[in-house]
């Protein structure tokens, strides 16, 4: 430990307070509008409170318990559902107060800046408190029993205050390309919308002004071949080999994610591929088990075999732009489509028969090719700041690393 650092208990320096259950608030007073935002643990998103998506309660609920009367400069902690998400209350323009998933904390002593306590929070620390209280399992309830056995190593308040504004600079970065991210996929949800027929129409609202033609309908069964793999069992999965993918595959890459990879041996996928054939480059794939109806594009010659059923098989068809086609899996009139085939508001499974029979409206081909470009450019640009996004949080916890333990000094 370094020598002018000390360790406190949290509780012991702080007023810690939630509402009470004898208060007895209902879902029943949520109110769309009111004297008072009411914050609860769903409200508090990447370090903030999301005021956007707050309900209100009357003054007389708001007045009930001043402990819990909400100022800028307070720190929120959940402690219902998914415990230990954090907030720094800024931007508070009129009156707020808690439901009884969230703590409020605030120093009572002159050991932390609460600023400088938020990253505690935050950070690798409270998490690790939090693992070791749960010793394994799943806790889904946060007790204040729980809370004054936290304890943790603080520098001086001077020191706190340079490491809080590091880590609030960063912070900036980030919210600043959180909120680009947003605005790109909220640009790419409209045009998906306005770009695409909506469901029983035959053109869409919005269209590049060269064209004029009217779009056509047809099915994929009446466009292409649509495939699915040969059986491969899970005792024939290698550590290494040639991919095979999963529906799981499909969604980690259009999430950013990582998934633990499957193989088969060159052997089997040689055998196998005598009988379904061979994936190619521009072919798409689209889950059929799981999270239905996304698409992949295969991006390269190389050998990859998929899993039966899981994933359906939509070959490559030199009349239809492979973006255009991959697009309409996003759009409002297919998601419509999925949801008037079930049975129970939603299927576990998209078949082949299914996909053959999903309609589809298509413009000429050079229309298609431009509508592809302009969201191959657009889903492009979203993902370049998205890895920037990647970039600038890893380099927070980095710092957060660093600089919450004294590895790296701000004196």
């Amino acid at each position: 430990m370094v020598t002018e650092w000390r360790v406190i208990n949290l509780s012991k320096n702080s007023k810690i307070k939630a509402r009470i259950g004898w208060q007895g608030l209902t879902t029943a007073e949520y109110l769309d509008e009111g004297y008072s935002f009411l914050i609860t643990g769903t409200d508090i998103k990447s370090g903030r409170v999301d005021w956007s998506n707050c309900h209100f309660v009357t003054y007389e609920r708001y007045a009930q318990d001043q402990n819990i009367q909400i100022t800028n400069g307070d720190l929120l902690l959940s402690k219902d559902g998914t415990i230990g998400k954090v907030a720094l209350v800024k931007d508070l323009r009129r009156p707020a107060t808690l439901n009884s998933g969230v703590f409020v904390i605030r120093p009572i002593t002159d050991a932390y800046r609460t600023d400088y306590m938020f990253y505690v929070l935050e950070s690798f620390i409270f998490k690790d408190f939090l693992g070791q209280l749960s010793a394994g399992s799943t806790i889904n309830h946060l007790y204040q029993k729980d809370i004054v056995k936290f304890e943790c190593t603080l520098p001086p308040i001077r020191e706190q205050k340079r490491i809080a504004n590091a880590l609030y600079a960063v912070d900036e970065t980030i919210d600043s390309l959180r909120r680009k991210v947003n605005k790109y996929r909220e640009l790419r949800e409209g045009c998906l919308q306005e770009m695409f027929p909506s469901k029983g129409e035959r053109l869409p609202k919005k269209r590049f002004p060269e064209y004029k033609k009217e779009w056509k309908k047809f099915t994929f069964g009446n466009l292409t071949n649509i495939l699915s793999a040969a059986r491969v069992h899970k005792d024939e999965w290698t550590n290494a080999g040639v991919p095979f993918f999963r529906s799981s595959d499909v969604m980690a890459a259009l999430n950013g994610t990582k998934n633990d990879k499957a193989y088969i041996s060159e052997e089997l996928y040689e055998r196998l591929s005598m009988v379904s054939g061979k994936l190619e480059k521009g072919d798409i794939l689209v889950t059929g088990g799981g999270s239905i109806g996304n698409p992949y594009i295969v991006s390269e010659d190389k050998p990859l075999y998929t899993k039966d059923a899981d994933l359906l098989w939509v070959k490559r068809n030199d009349g239809i732009d492979t973006y255009f086609l991959y697009t309409f899996f996003f759009t409002p009139a297919f998601r419509d489509y999925l949801l008037s085939i079930a049975h129970v508001g939603t299927i576990a499974h998209y078949t082949i028969e299914q996909l053959k029979k999903t309609p589809i409206m298509l413009p000429e081909l050079s229309e298609q090719i431009s509508i592809g470009a302009f969201f191959k450019d657009l889903d492009t640009t979203i993902k370049l700041q998205q890895l920037e996004l990647k970039k600038y949080e890893n380099i927070k916890q980095g710092m957060m690393e660093d600089l919450l333990t004294g590895k790296v000094r701000l004196v």
